[in-house]
């Protein structure tokens, strides 16, 4: 059985582990910080770690990229598209109204990514409250729970609420419906799994040799004539000098292609590094049948 490292419990981590990955053949170790489900897994506690590292409308998750690239050294094996949906929870029964629910709130305590994609609800009913940031969703719904009093609420997932025995005020609170959260499997080595994925993506870093003008440019027409789509390019620093970047890269191909290959190659002749994060199968999100 493979033990599989993730921020938890309670959290949309997971909540989206638990829809892709067969719980009969996986045990999950929950972590309460994300620096713990990296460490688990690159000292051998666990075999494979769980990471989010993309939001429909936050974008990156910087410190986990960063993670990825410059502190660890975990193939990306897999990853999955899940949708995050909040609901406000708390101790008791709701009220008639939303509004009569939250008149007595004085306190909303959540992941601090989950407060943001929830600003136009809390402008609108409840910006009156303070707002307390913790480490995951799951630690927050522990905490209304521990407290007990109708006075505080949170911001979770659904399966949270029920890990913890808190009641739903309200569903479907963040301010975007098409909200999504690209999550990542990592580890040293290939795991087996369903077949029925989408497509293959490989992911890759590329250097740029210095004082080199165009070598983007080269970069870019090395995948643009041998027509390979390129799902997303992103500039981080290396951390080396200020102004110096790598290019963080999504291929929507795989490394056993007959083109992707040659377009490294070329890239690396022309004097950039790359270096490989990973080739790997990636799922797209289909609701089980009660969701339905």
């Amino acid at each position: 059985m493979k033990r599989i490292a993730l921020l938890g419990p309670g959290t949309y981590t997971e909540e989206s582990a638990r829809h892709f990955l067969d719980s009969a053949v996986c045990e999950y170790v929950p972590c309460k910080l994300i620096d713990d489900v990296f460490m688990s897994t690159v000292n051998g506690i666990t075999d494979y770690s769980v990471i989010p590292i993309e939001n429909t409308f936050d974008g990156s998750v910087s410190l986990h990229l960063d993670w990825l690239v410059h502190e660890v050294n975990l193939p990306m094996q897999a990853e999955w598209i899940y949708p995050i949906s909040i609901q406000l929870m708390a101790v008791g029964a709701p009220g008639d109204t939303l509004e009569a629910s939250c008149s007595g709130l004085k306190k909303i305590v959540s992941h601090s990514v989950t407060l943001t994609q929830c600003r136009q609800f809390l402008r609108k009913y409840l910006p009156h409250v303070e707002l307390e940031q913790v480490s995951s969703n799951g630690e927050a719904a522990r905490l209304v729970q521990e407290l007990g009093s109708p006075e505080v609420a949170a911001l979770a997932p659904r399966s949270a609420g029920a890990l913890y025995g808190l009641q739903i005020w309200e569903q479907d609170v963040q301010d975007h419906q098409k909200n999504f959260t690209r999550f990542v499997l990592v580890g040293q080595d290939p795991i087996e799994l369903k077949d029925n994925y989408r497509s293959h993506k490989t992911t890759i870093l590329v250097t740029l040799p210095e004082d080199y003008p165009g070598a983007l440019h080269q970069v870019l027409s090395a995948f643009a004539w041998r027509r390979i789509n390129l799902s997303k390019i992103e500039s981080r620093p290396t951390k080396k000098k200020l102004g110096n970047y790598y290019f963080y890269i999504d291929i929507d191909a795989s490394l056993d292609s007959v083109l992707l290959p040659s377009a490294l190659q070329e890239i690396e002749a022309i004097g950039c590094q790359v270096r490989i994060l990973g080739c790997y199968p990636t799922y797209s999100y289909k609701p089980t049948h009660s969701e339905v």
